[in-house]
Formats: C-alpha cells, structure tokens, sequence
C-alpha cells in the first residue's frame, strides 16, 4: 500500500520562491475591493458535497494535510518539557509502522510555533530535522502593547532564531479605514523580521465584514508579508470558509498583478481530517497545486493532527482506534 506519488520530501518546497518584496501602498485599489457576501457564502457551502476523495486518494491528501501543519502550542503553562515533547512529534508526526505502510516514512509537519521563550528549546529539539521554528509576536494575540515593544518583540525572537514570525496587526487600524496605517505597520514589521518569513495575522474574526478581510489581505501583502493568516486561534470566530475563499481570491488577485506569491494559513476551529480535505480542494481549486506545499500554505491547527492520525490508522488496518491514543506528546 502506497500513497506516494513522488520521492521529494514533503516538508520541502518545490522550489525556492522569491520572497514578497511588496509594492507601494495604491489606495485607489483598495477602495476598490468588493465582498459579495451571500456569493461567497453559497460557493463556500457547496464545496464540501462537490468534492470528495476516498481510499488510497484521501489518504494521500491526508498526509499532504500533515506536511502543512503549524504543530502549536501557546499555553501559559507551557514548559521545555511540553515543547520537547511536541517537537518529538513534529519529527514524527504519525506512528513509523502506519508510515511505512502508506510509504510516507520520512514525513514531518510544516513547523513549530512556540511563544519568544520556548524558541531556543523548540531549536534545540529540533536540530537536523529541517523543522522550521516559528514565533507568535507583536503583543499576540491582541496586538495591543507599545508600537516600539511590538517591534522590538519581533527583534528578540528573530535573534533567538526564529525561521519565521507570526505578527497581529492592529485591527482599529481595519475598523477605522485607515489603510495607511496599517500598511506601514505591516512595513514596519516586516523590516524587523529581516531574513525570518513573516505571516500578518488578521483576526478575521474581529474584522467585522469580509470586504474589511479583502481589503487587509490586500494592504498586507502590498506591505511585504510572506503569509497572510486568518486568526490568533483566541477569538470567538476563527478560520470559516467564506474567509478563506476572500482571502485565497485576494492571494490570486495580488499574484497576477505583481507575479509573488503569498502563502495562507487558515488557524482555529480545524480539527477533523474531513475538514481540512475541504480547505486543501478549496486551494487546489482557487490557486492550484502549487499552494499546496508547506512554503505556501499552512494549517493551523494543532489537534486536526490527532484525527489524521486516526483516519490513517484505519486506512491501514481496517480499524478505528480511540483519539487518546494519538496524544501531541
């Protein structure tokens, strides 16, 4: 039984993109932008009865699932012991006998991500794996200290050696209309993630319509960010489809205007392995094959690992095992 379509590892590009340089604020553009709700709302609803995967083919997909995995943990008891162990996981997401029967041996998750103090141990755990570390900043998950610790914040865990940041914008900035705003805040952050990929977190859930989402999708990545993110996974609404499908047209629309790609990450409120087949046909079919590879797309969402973990068990064996087995460490 073999899943594998192809030898590269999964956890690895295709090839290196160019990063998002950004473009010059165009307001015009902005003001332009529409959401035509009740559209977006029925196209969302119908995806998951047009398209289905079954047997060999959802497994597959089921393990493309795992390779776009953020694995997280952002607890205030969070210790290097939970890190490790989480880590542990990382490296392995899923038992080496299921892995071999599907011949997926080698597979790992598309990150880590860890509060500024849990970087270095996350590194550590994570040495030669190839596992990049990535860092929730700016005040997460309000977005609310002083501009100057916001920057500075992202400052630190880049020196720590974060591979990657995942920033809160101000969401008044949304509310208010003022696009300049949170363009050269975006800016702003972007210069002091340096080298490290920067996701701008939208808090779509607190962003009160989704012409407001279309509009910061689009001011993000005219201000250079590498992913645009939908939640912190501590708001009421998190990760919906109609969000995703503004945001994935907002994504296309930005490609063929300037040629770069920016990733997306749908994060809270994805925990079943029928869900996430939904987002993965969701951005097969608005951006194509190419998003889905970890670079350019993630999952946030750290218990959907369990339930893929046990829809693949039973791929394998016939059998369903009991979602305790399937602990994050």
């Amino acid at each position: 039984m073999t899943t594998r379509t192809d030898t590269a590892p999964l956890h690895l590009p295709i090839a290196a993109e160019p990063r998002n340089e950004g473009m010059p604020l165009d307001l015009d553009r902005v003001a332009g932008v529409r959401a035509n709700t009740s559209a977006i709302e029925r196209r969302a609803s119908t995806l998951s009865g047009r398209r289905s995967v079954k047997n060999d083919y959802q497994a597959a997909w089921l393990c493309r699932a795992i390779s776009c995995i953020d694995l997280t943990t952002l607890a205030g008891d969070d210790t290097i012991g939970r890190v490790s162990r989480l880590c542990a996981k990382a490296r392995q997401p899923v038992r080496e006998d299921l892995l071999h029967a599907l011949g997926m041996s080698g597979l790992t998750v598309g990150a880590v991500c860890v509060y500024h103090d849990m970087i270095a141990p996350a590194k550590a755990a994570l040495e030669g794996s190839g596992i990049p570390v990535a860092a929730v900043s700016t005040g997460f998950p309000a977005g609310l200290s002083p501009f100057h610790l916001r920057v500075a914040e992202i400052e630190a865990s880049v020196a720590e050696g974060a591979d990657e940041i995942d920033i809160v914008i101000s969401r008044r900035h949304v509310l208010n209309g003022d696009w300049q705003a949170l363009y050269q805040e975006m800016r702003s952050f972007r210069a002091a993630c340096g080298a490290a990929h920067v996701k701008a977190i939208l808090a779509t859930g607190e962003l009160g319509s989704l012409r407001n989402v279309a509009r910061a999708s689009l001011v993000c990545m005219m201000a250079g960010a590498d992913f645009i993110k939908t939640s912190t996974g501590k708001e009421s609404v998190n990760a919906t489809l109609p969000v995703t499908l503004v945001m994935l047209r907002a994504i296309r629309s930005y490609h063929a205007a300037t040629g770069f790609r920016v990733g997306y990450k749908p994060a809270g409120g994805i925990s079943k392995a029928k869900d996430a087949l939904v987002y993965l046909a969701m951005i097969k079919e608005e951006l194509g094959e190419r998003w889905l590879r970890p670079d350019l797309f993630r999952f946030g969402a750290s218990s959907l690992l369990g339930d893929i973990e046990r829809q693949l068990e039973h791929h394998v064996t016939g059998r369903y095992s009991a979602g305790w087995r399937h602990g994050l460490g």
